[in-house]
């Protein structure tokens, strides 16, 4: 089967993207595992590519090309060549759009030129210790104070958290609203005082992607840095989340595409019992069985991608994209590492990086079990009596 998604300039895209990956960050990746970060210095190197902020508009330094597509392309060359620790499609795909669609005039000319060159990486803050997915538990709270907010709190798991200059951070600032309402979003800058980063943590894969816990102790946020409107935050973010969740899903089909491709290579060169590994009916069963999965997930992913670009992707589709996908991620790097045998266990073979690096799309941007009760919500099955 043939994929209709894409047109001649994202093919072009694509291949800026793959020399890029090829020269500058295939041969460095390892060392950047190693280290637990990525240098600064890719950031800018992306940036003078065009290969961040291509949706924002011109005026600001971005591409002007409002096209999931790119993101798309961007995600699986991520994956394709096992470049995880590039925290690009956060950056781009889940704090793009709260800075597009919510930063005043004032704050697009302060953050998006630095925001498309690189020199400006960003992150966003919802998870809390005790808060994951469960935007109810929210605790960090800011109240206002002149023309400031005073922010105190913390949070964890933050992607970009080390690297980061600018976060959006997820706040209480009507503690008389009951649950998720009276949520607002914060822009938190580098160098504020009271603004501290914890731990750059250790995980078991993405080990090259800086994650990390921030810490906020009266930390002074002016009024002008507030995204969107004051106690809306709940609804800005539901707004925002389905790109999240299908910027997930697509690397998540990424991984099973990925994962197919080196076991099939694989399984051709490896002989047991005189014959390759391929030759048996099992392989073959499994691996048919795999292929056949992937291209109905592939389509009904790409269906997603075009519904996004013309603005009818629902909350619950991008749902079943994230549940979906994640699920057989996990499923095929399984079982694609079993059919490397022994050698599959081995760090040195990709297919074990994959099926590592892999394990968290079940659990981010809302983990799998929180997709399921959005779905189930959508079906109308309460008891109406």
């Amino acid at each position: 089967m043939q994929r209709d998604l894409f047109e001649a300039d994202h093919d072009a895209f694509r291949e800026l993207v793959r020399r890029f990956f090829a020269d500058e960050v295939v041969p460095e990746h390892a060392r950047w595992e190693s280290d637990g970060i990525v240098p600064r210095e890719i950031w800018t190197a992306a940036g003078e590519l065009g290969m961040l902020g291509f949706d924002m508009p011109e005026e600001h330094g971005g591409g002007g090309q409002r096209d999931f597509r790119f993101n798309t392309v961007l995600g699986e060359e991520l994956v394709g060549c096992g470049a995880t620790g590039l925290g690009f499609g956060l950056h781009t795909d889940v704090v793009g759009p709260y800075l597009r669609e919510l930063a005043t005039e004032e704050q697009k000319a302060r953050w998006l030129p630095g925001f498309c060159s690189g020199e400006l990486i960003t992150a966003i803050a919802m998870s809390e210790p005790g808060a994951g997915s469960d935007l109810q538990g929210v605790r960090t709270y800011a109240r206002r104070d002149g023309s400031d907010y005073v922010l105190n709190g913390s949070k964890i798991f933050i992607t970009n958290g080390i690297n980061a200059d600018l976060v959006l951070v997820v706040v209480k600032t009507d503690p008389e609203a009951p649950g998720s309402k009276g949520l607002s979003l914060l822009a938190v800058e580098r160098g504020m005082a009271g603004f501290s980063r914890g731990r750059n943590l250790d995980k078991i894969g993405l080990k090259a992607q800086d994650t990390a816990e921030l810490f906020f102790e009266d930390v002074r946020v002016p009024a002008e840095n507030l995204v969107g409107e004051e106690n809306r935050g709940f609804y800005h973010l539901m707004a925002m989340l389905p790109q999240e969740r299908l910027s997930v899903a697509v690397g998540s089909i990424a991984t099973v595409s990925t994962a197919l491709a080196l076991t099939k290579e694989y399984v051709r060169g490896r002989k047991a019992f005189g014959r390759s590994v391929g030759a048996f009916q099992n392989t073959r069963f499994e691996l048919a069985e795999l292929e056949t999965e992937y291209w109905v997930t592939q389509v009904f992913t790409d269906r997603c991608v075009r519904d996004l670009n013309a603005g009818t992707l629902s909350a619950t589709d991008a749902a079943m994209a994230k549940l979906w996908t994640s699920e057989l991620a996990r499923k095929a790097a399984d079982r694609c590492l079993q059919l490397h045998g022994g050698y599959g266990y081995m760090s040195e073979y990709p297919i074990s990086k994959l099926f590592l690096d892999g394990r968290v799309q079940a659990i981010y941007a809302g983990t799998n079990e929180i997709m399921k009760e959005i779905i189930g919500r959508s079906l109308g099955l309460e008891d109406r009596s």
